[in-house]
């Protein structure tokens, strides 16, 4: 299985629980991702996080539509959670979220560790447009965290 990586971080000028509280409300999701991929979340809510919960999302990946259902793989309040992919569109999305005080706020970190299915083919994919929207997809979360916690 060939593994990719994206790792990105942030600061943001708010403190390291009221970042977290963000985050764990599974419904910022929407507004944290870009409208092209009318991206929902259909778990009902209010979504109760912590290791074990499901949370499943409906999205359009170049018009075709997935459902996605993800598991909080590990949860460590204020500074740390993982979520994974039950089922969706990748054959391994791993996410680990994280939270450190740092500068008078917290610098957010995101390292996504995934991998594509059907072999050659998803290869192909990777290089002609998956990583490249999977970058777009955090350049454009990080404008809106940004904008969010914005004093």
């Amino acid at each position: 299985m060939n593994t990719h990586l994206l790792a990105r971080s942030q600061h943001v000028p708010a403190p390291p629980d009221e970042v977290f509280a963000f985050f764990s409300d599974a419904r910022n999701l929407e507004a944290i991702t870009p409208p092209w991929l009318r991206f929902s979340v259909l778990t009902p809510g209010p979504v109760e996080m912590g290791a074990g919960a499901l949370i499943e999302y409906r999205l359009a990946l170049h018009r075709i539509p997935i459902r996605w259902l993800t598991r909080i793989e590990e949860w460590a309040p204020g500074r740390s959670f993982v979520d994974v992919q039950v089922r969706g569109p990748y054959r391994l999305w791993h996410h680990t979220h994280t939270f450190a005080e740092q500068d008078g706020g917290t610098l957010v970190g995101d390292r996504v560790r995934y991998a594509l299915p059907l072999g050659a083919l998803g290869a192909v994919a990777h290089a002609a447009f998956v990583r490249r929207d999977i970058e777009r997809i955090f350049t454009y979360r990080h404008a809106v965290i940004a904008q969010r916690f914005t004093k």
